[in-house]
């Protein structure tokens, strides 16, 4: 009896589906995902082995640049339905004798990055969406003794989240006058515990060493 012979074929692979799938997931992320808007000063952070992540919740963050300016930010709290932001700044308005309407407390708590404008021009701030305009506003936060700004969003955004935690982001150069500075408004507002945002050092492995 003679064996069947089945014609020889290369086989082939079907890769649409496969190249669907990557199409869809891609649409998805980039419909979700959030851009990151560019802090208002860059900071060249120092090098540190830590590895403990920054919270992802009730932090308030300090950001100190080169040429001494202090900008501060803080999250909306770990749900939505808590809306810390404009809650502070509700507070703020009230300690200064201004009153800040719903469309400038949405703007507020839905800013992206640090802040660095005075009170007196929060409300420009706010009310205008040209970079520009908004990058002239960003002074720093007052904190001389005279006009300690700095202190009082401190002083409402621990009232408003009791759970906020304190980080300091400060660039390698700058001058520690200006650190210990913002060191003592914390102390002075009892806040005892902050965390340093650093970037992680590289480590140097010695082949030889591990062979050994």
């Amino acid at each position: 009896m003679s064996k069947v012979r089945l014609p020889k074929s290369s086989p082939t692979i079907d890769m649409t589906p496969m190249v669907d799938t990557f199409a869809v997931i891609l649409i998805f992320l980039m419909l979700t995902a959030t851009m990151a808007s560019p802090e208002p000063a860059t900071v060249d952070t120092p090098f540190s082995i830590s590895e403990k992540p920054i919270p992802d919740a009730n932090f308030m963050t300090f950001l100190i640049s080169t040429d001494g300016k202090v900008f501060m930010n803080f999250d909306n709290g770990p749900d939505t339905l808590f809306q810390f932001r404009p809650k502070i700044l509700a507070e703020m308005g009230n300690r200064y004798g201004i009153e800040f309407t719903d469309r400038q407390l949405r703007e507020f708590q839905t800013y992206p990055s640090s802040m660095g404008v005075r009170m007196e021009d929060m409300t420009a701030f706010l009310d205008t969406q040209d970079a520009n305009a908004r990058k002239e506003l960003q002074v720093g936060i007052p904190l001389d003794s005279a006009n300690n700004q700095l202190a009082m969003w401190i002083q409402y955004a621990r009232m408003v989240n009791p759970n906020i935690q304190a980080c300091i982001k400060g660039d390698s150069d700058v001058e520690f006058p200006v650190v210990q500075r913002v060191l003592n408004i914390l102390q002075d507002l009892n806040v005892k515990r902050f965390s340093l945002i650093t970037s992680l050092a590289a480590v140097k492995i010695n082949l030889e060493e591990i062979q050994q």
